[in-house]
């Protein structure tokens, strides 16, 4: 019988203003591996952008829409409020921190948070995110530090750290992350609790907080778009998808992404996904070149000519 739980996070998906932009900041400067320039599936005028570890490991990657005169999106409640992402250890946090002043990176300096360190900092579109470092973390393994990349391997970022959820209905909420989602609460304070899945630790961790008097976030560039969990196989999707109709939460059925299944579901105002490991990022383009061309699912690629000349093209060949 297949493991049907969920095994850790496995993308956070948000929107910029500027894929370019973006690019140059995700592989620039926090030092993370462009493994897939696509597409989004269902709105083919918008690219979709995968950045991950050095072979775009289930559980690594932070993925972009930059959906065409999109308004600017206002952070609040009731929304995913800041993706995380893993380093080595505090030694690496220390080096982003320095790496942040020399690119004029806004970021709060380095914080105590759970009894994690972690570094809070900002996208130029007001995208907010923090690095969490693994010292003395243990739980769902890492992946593997982009070889090729700015940064040096031992400090490099290497997966997803916890996501934070900020949310009115702190109590239902986290009561469906419990029930439903199979989540463990290890920390409860006051208007704040830390949620754990599959074997834990950084890479599968949530931090849910409450906000019942603030504003509420607005979607738009520079915002969160949903957050997915990652499941062993289509054995394991499909029980979840049997788990959602028998508790009647709305979903999407299973959507074949090409480089994964999908299954989405709003639970109040946040779009939770939950997709299999595989097949991955390597089936389509060689591990050189990860990323360099636009990428088309085969049920799009007789419409490649068609679709290159909608969207704006911008180059992500590293070997020039």
């Amino acid at each position: 019988m297949t493991n049907t739980q969920l095994l850790g996070i496995h993308h956070v998906t948000a929107i910029t203003d500027d894929a370019e932009r973006n690019y140059k900041f995700f592989t620039e400067v926090l030092g993370m591996r462009l493994v897939k320039k696509t597409v989004n599936q269902d709105d083919i005028y918008t690219y979709h952008t995968f950045f991950a570890d050095d072979v775009g490991s289930p559980g690594t990657d932070m993925t972009f829409f930059d959906f065409p005169n999109v308004p600017q999106g206002h952070s609040g409640t009731n929304s995913i409020t800041r993706p995380s992402f893993r380093v080595p250890d505090d030694a690496a946090l220390a080096y982003y921190e320095q790496r942040f002043n020399e690119y004029n990176i806004k970021h709060e300096g380095i914080q105590t948070l759970f009894g994690k360190k972690v570094l809070p900092f900002e996208e130029a579109d007001g995208q907010s995110y923090q690095l969490i470092s693994d010292e003395n973390n243990k739980g769902v393994a890492a992946g593997q530090p982009w070889k090729e990349g700015p940064v040096p391997t031992d400090k490099a970022i290497y997966g997803l750290g916890p996501i934070e959820i900020t949310v009115s209905y702190f109590e239902d909420f986290k009561k469906i992350l419990e029930d439903i989602f199979g989540m463990t609460t290890i920390i409860e304070e006051e208007n704040v609790a830390v949620l754990e899945v599959g074997e834990g630790g950084n890479g599968g961790q949530v931090f849910l907080r409450k906000d019942a008097t603030g504003p509420e976030a607005r979607q738009g560039y520079g915002e969160v778009h949903h957050v997915s969990f990652r499941l062993k196989d289509h054995e394991a999707i499909s029980k979840w998808l049997e788990k959602y109709e028998r508790y009647g939460i709305g979903n999407s059925g299973l959507v074949d992404r090409f480089y994964f299944e999908a299954l989405y579901a709003r639970i109040g105002h946040i779009l939770i996904e939950v997709s299999t490991d595989g097949p991955g990022f390597m089936g389509d383009e060689p591990y050189e070149t990860l990323g360099e061309s636009l990428s088309l699912p085969p049920f799009l690629e007789e419409k490649r000519d068609y679709i290159e000349s909608e969207v704006r093209p911008f180059d992500t060949r590293r070997s020039h």
